[in-house]
């Protein structure tokens, strides 16, 4: 689908003629605010803090069960989402951050067949890996060896991830991109440099991300209204 078609899609579902979508998007919307009104120290790992950081995605898997059941690529949507909260509860503790990085994993790689592969423009290969190739130079040398390939695997399905969104475009793409630039932050801030204001920029983009990665589901047919 176009963009700008997807665009008005979104602006006709998001109008008082749907109220079904704005309702069934308010608990995200209060899950994200109840983490940042709460922000729970990191140094101060429990599980609810964890429930706290999972809640908005598991929102965002209700309001798919909601609005667009039985699409040909929401369930692989949701199990993304579902596996984003078991990562962002297993990133509390930081032994667990391996765990974390294996859910992102396999969050990355149901967005990826969510997307498909049908068109494949790989042009848009060639501005995704440059970036890719260029962030991992400064990233991998300062890797304990052990990471070395968890991350340099993450990293392939998370820009093959960038690459598909970028194709589908509209919320995906922003969905994609936005998800990009917060492990981007996340990744620097924890290996190379302390960033200012990192866990804001990372958490907020990294919601906003998730939020147009459900939105993308609402381009296909047999959404629910009533």
């Amino acid at each position: 689908m176009d963009p700008r078609k997807e665009g008005l899609l979104l602006k006709t579902l998001f109008s008082d003629q749907h109220p079904q979508v704005r309702r069934w998007l308010v608990p995200f919307i209060i899950a994200c605010s109840l983490y940042f009104l709460l922000w729970i120290p990191e140094d101060q790992p429990s599980w609810i803090s964890a429930l706290v950081k999972c809640l908005p995605c598991l929102c965002l898997v209700v309001f798919l069960r909601a609005v667009a059941p039985g699409g040909s690529n929401s369930w692989l949507l949701e199990g993304g989402l579902v596996c984003s909260a078991l990562g962002d509860a297993f990133l509390i503790w930081p032994e667990a951050f391996l765990y974390g990085m294996a859910a992102f994993f396999v969050a990355h790689s149901l967005y990826l067949c969510a997307f498909g592969l049908s068109p494949l423009q790989p042009r848009l290969l060639l501005y995704v890996a440059p970036v890719c190739l260029i962030y991992y130079s400064f990233l991998l040398p300062h890797l304990e060896s052990g990471m070395v390939l968890p991350v340099l695997a993450y990293g392939l399905v998370l820009f093959s991830m960038l690459w598909r969104s970028l194709v589908r475009g509209g919320s995906a793409a922003w969905g994609g991109l936005l998800f990009t630039v917060s492990d981007g932050v996340l990744a620097w801030d924890t290996f190379i440099h302390s960033v200012p204001f990192a866990r804001l920029v990372t958490m907020a983009t990294y919601y906003a991300a998730q939020l147009f990665l459900a939105l993308s589901a609402l381009r296909k047919p047999g959404l629910k209204f009533h």
